[in-house]
């Protein structure tokens, strides 16, 4: 790890925009900027209760998780038809690309939509449509994981579920987020089981708010490929001796945690600890219209804020793609154009890995 006072050594660490990455751990709705939720708003006639623009981003100051979905579910309201989820994907879509994103693993909230009265084919055939003409757009890829709201219920996730199961091709998994406390991964045991007969991936949200044994449930209950957050498991050694050994991925969201009071600033934020205990940490933007900024943004805010060096960024974007569920050729591909970034003398003869 560099010191961030070094004028010389923030020089030399690689623009975080130039790095191949994944990204792991984006909530598309909330992708959703201030100025689309009253564009939305106007198109589709959904009275809002905020008076313009800056009032609504006045608002993007909370205390904990929970204050902060009371306003995400809110402006999620404007979101109506095949139209606007297809807006709403290919304006991430474009910025991540920017970003330096190869490939992205997107969450959705199937229940935040039809508890609303949004048909589950209007959500899906939207996202889907955006995804699949990221390729030719964006030149990246895109895959769609579908979450149950935990504070819903297992009996709500397995109907959900069975929906989801009509739209199995446009779906490589399933996950588990909204509010963690009160809601242990176990609940899900069922849920997932199913999941994982149909084929689907499965992640899960834990170790966030809640405790490092939300973490052993996901692993050892829910069976999950990845954990989503997991910035409390650092509180259990041996969680973290498990994680490491295991190489477990982690889908840590640096500004998430620090706008949802999970740690008190950048410069506190455990990442670099992460790292070195040899966890597969790998950084994302979550909910970044409300949490100040997309991916590039939390790499910039660790190397400038936490101290982390060349080495360890390209450490979180090699990790990122490592953990992707991706075929192991576009895996290859996207680590051989890290590794040429890293080593431009290495292009044409990549290093045996």
């Amino acid at each position: 790890m560099r010191d961030p006072a070094d004028p010389t050594a923030a020089r030399a660490r690689p623009d975080a925009v130039a790095l191949p990455k994944a990204e792991l751990h984006i909530h598309i709705e909330g992708t959703l900027e201030a100025d689309m939720v009253f564009r939305l708003g106007a198109r589709n006639g959904v009275h809002l209760p905020f008076d313009g623009v800056e009032d609504l981003q006045a608002r993007y100051s909370f205390s904990n998780l929970g204050s902060f979905l009371d306003l995400y579910y809110s402006c999620m309201a404007v979101l109506r038809t095949e139209e606007d989820f297809a807006d709403l994907a290919d304006a991430y879509l474009a910025r991540a690309s920017n970003d330096g994103v190869r490939h992205a693993e997107i969450f959705f909230d199937p229940q935040a939509h039809t508890s609303r009265g949004i048909p589950l084919e209007a959500v899906v055939d939207g996202l889907s449509a955006a995804m699949g003409a990221a390729r030719s757009r964006y030149g990246m890829s895109a895959g769609l994981i579908a979450c149950f709201l935990r504070d819903q219920g297992p009996d709500a996730a397995m109907d959900t579920l069975d929906q989801l199961l009509r739209h199995r091709d446009a779906i490589i998994g399933v996950g588990l987020d909204s509010a963690e406390v009160g809601y242990p991964p176990a609940l899900f045991a069922d849920v997932f089981s199913r999941a994982r007969a149909e084929g689907l991936h499965c992640v899960a949200h834990a170790g966030e708010e809640g405790p490092p044994s939300y973490v052993w449930e996901a692993l050892d209950i829910l069976r999950v490929e990845r954990i989503d957050h997991g910035v409390r498991s650092l509180e259990d050694r041996d969680l973290v001796a498990r994680l490491a050994d295991e190489r477990v991925p982690l889908t840590v969201c640096p500004l998430s945690n620090v706008r949802l009071k999970v740690v008190e600033s950048i410069e506190e934020h455990p990442v670099a600890a992460m790292l070195e205990a040899g966890l597969a940490v790998t950084v994302n933007s979550d909910d970044p219209a409300y949490f100040g900024g997309y991916v590039e943004a939390n790499f910039s805010a660790l190397a400038d804020g936490a101290g982390l060096d060349s080495p360890a960024l390209r450490t979180l974007a090699r990790n990122s793609l490592q953990a992707a569920f991706l075929d192991e050729a576009t895996r290859k591909a996207h680590l051989d154009a890290l590794d040429d970034l890293a080593d431009p003398a290495a292009s044409g003869g990549h290093k045996e890995r």
